[in-house]
């Protein structure tokens, strides 16, 4: 039993220590996206003008482009995932892709009437701008935070955006590392009190012997 116990207490030792090792790890290469994505853009700032790369030109309405998945797992350990919302309109768009066969059945009639709609819609939003205005707030377009800076940006404001979005990736991935070293630490602290319990159990008996 106790060799059983040693031997459980050591892997949890060694993992925790791997853990450990994995987390300073990313730590380490998260910094170093950090400094590196800043100093990307303290470039891009310098070739273009401090005014053409900053807040002014935020788009008006945003919408974020990844989304955080939490889970917990089994073992009370959370899980963070980035999910990009890129691969879902990329999604969408093979799906639209394969309906083309199943949407072409449709009668001419039906398509004469939608685009006698559309032309009424149209119409009336040439008419009243307000209704043009709040049909295009309803449906923001997505579009690449680049192209907030202009079309033809520099090299190193695109070296920029993909370091931050590793840096999205990897904090999230060193939160859940954190999770799991903490799960770790808590049972090796439960594994470590059981021993002392059984060995202060065990030294009375062996007095008792001795005597």
């Amino acid at each position: 039993m106790r060799v059983d116990q040693q031997l459980r207490l050591d892997e949890q030792l060694l993992l925790f220590m791997d853990q450990l090792e994995a987390l300073e790890e990313k730590r380490h290469k998260l910094n170093s996206l950090i400094e590196e994505g800043w100093f990307s853009i303290a470039k891009a700032r310098y070739s273009m003008g401090n005014k053409q790369v900053s807040a002014l030109q935020y788009a008006s309405e945003m919408e974020p482009l990844v989304y955080v998945e939490t889970s917990v797992l089994e073992g009370g350990t959370a899980e963070l995932k980035c999910e990009r919302k890129e691969n879902k309109t990329e999604e969408l768009k093979s799906d639209t892709i394969e309906d083309i066969g199943a949407k072409e059945t449709v009668s001419g009639l039906r398509r004469r009437i939608n685009a006698i709609q559309k032309g009424v819609k149209e119409e009336e939003q040439e008419t009243d701008p307000q209704v043009k205005t709040k049909a295009e707030s309803s449906t923001p377009e997505q579009r690449d935070p680049l192209k907030w800076f202009g079309i033809l940006v520099p090299q190193n404001l695109k070296q920029a955006q993909s370091a931050f979005k590793e840096v999205i990736t990897l904090s999230a991935e060193i939160a859940s590392l954190q999770s799991a070293i903490l799960a770790t630490r808590k049972e090796m602290q439960a594994q470590m009190k059981e021993k002392q319990q059984k060995t202060e159990k065990t030294q009375p008996e062996m007095k008792k012997e001795y005597l």
